[in-house]
């Protein structure tokens, strides 16, 4: 069984998923996401949004465990937890697909943003990926998620006010304002495409923290040309394998897409002001060391970054091209 409860401090909801202590362990020979007999993936895929075996967040939601009051406030866990299978080749990983089939990815991001935002009761659509053991990662075969959520998650609304209080004090985008001051400045940069930016922004709290931002003014996936997606698919290619190539081995990160908000009455008119980028979280800052996001970071809110990327831009930079130049 699972609920939302609310965080009065907060503002905002909290999952509440018992269920999930429920995961087997699954025998080491044996992948539920390789095509097979007895699988519910298909015998044949390129890319596929699997529902998730344990969700936070159900379409047909449980009652809740235990009764809310007027300070503690619970609510049924509405919403819809994909898995989002990126090859049915278990040993492959992200970098070492072609454009051509991240692209299908993107299409598949795009696909189930359309048809989730059809649902009145969904508020956001957030595709992520969790990368590596260092992040907590069982499941090996290449895939991310999707969670869509009843409600607007908090780092995501303190962003859209924030981009909403610039646009109405100067006129202007936040993020497009980012992206001109970064390419001003170039030693940020790690490289663009016609269509999208990538650069360690000035404030990231990782040592590698990089953003994959559209050059372009659109909200969310939806919006993308053809052209925009397959820039999009070149992006992730080659920052994810700039990151392997890094310290030599599989980097793991958190990768979150941020884009406008669905069927939320306050924030109808985002696009004018929200900016479609992806975030990422890398937990290294050295081959064999961890920049832990400890008690300053989790309990304060106040993020510290252990490198300045000034520098780490030149390195990570420097293993983008290296990833280029084997092809």
């Amino acid at each position: 069984m699972a609920e939302l409860r609310w965080n009065p401090l907060l503002k905002t909801w909290t999952m509440v998923a018992d269920n999930r202590q429920n995961r087997p362990h699954l025998p080491e020979d044996w992948c539920p996401f390789c095509p097979g007999p007895g699988k519910k993936v298909p015998e044949h895929y390129d890319v596929y949004a699997y529902d998730n075996d344990f969700p936070a967040l159900k379409l047909d939601p449980d009652e809740p465990n235990v009764t809310g009051s007027e300070l503690y406030k619970v609510e049924k866990n509405y919403g819809k937890c994909e898995v989002i299978l990126y090859s049915p080749d278990h040993n492959t990983t992200l970098p070492q697909l072609s454009i051509e089939h991240i692209y299908k990815l993107v299409n598949l991001w795009v696909e189930r943003f359309n048809e989730l935002s059809k649902d009145k009761k969904i508020k956001y659509i957030f595709p992520f990926e969790n990368r590596g053991k260092e992040v907590g990662v069982t499941m090996l075969h290449p895939h991310g998620q999707l969670y869509a959520y009843s409600w607007l998650p908090l780092k995501i609304k303190v962003e859209l006010d924030s981009c909403k209080e610039y646009y109405q004090e100067k006129g202007k985008c936040l993020i497009c304002e980012m992206n001109k001051e970064e390419k001003d400045f170039e030693k940020r940069m790690l490289f663009e495409n016609d269509s999208f930016l990538v650069y360690l922004p000035f404030f990231t709290d990782y040592p590698y923290g990089a953003f994959i931002v559209s050059k372009s003014h659109k909200g969310n996936l939806s919006e993308f040309t053809d052209k925009e997606k397959c820039d999009l698919a070149e992006a992730l290619k080659l920052l994810t394998g700039g990151f392997d190539t890094l310290f030599g081995k599989p980097f793991p990160y958190m990768m979150n897409l941020h884009q406008t908000p669905v069927n939320v009455e306050e924030y109808k008119d985002s696009n004018k002001y929200y900016h479609f980028h992806i975030e990422f979280y890398p937990p290294l800052r050295d081959k064999d060391k961890i920049k832990w996001y400890a008690s300053s970071e989790m309990g304060a809110w106040a993020a510290a970054n252990t490198l300045a990327v000034e520098e780490t831009a030149v390195t990570l930079r420097n293993a983008i091209e290296k990833f280029k130049k084997r092809g």
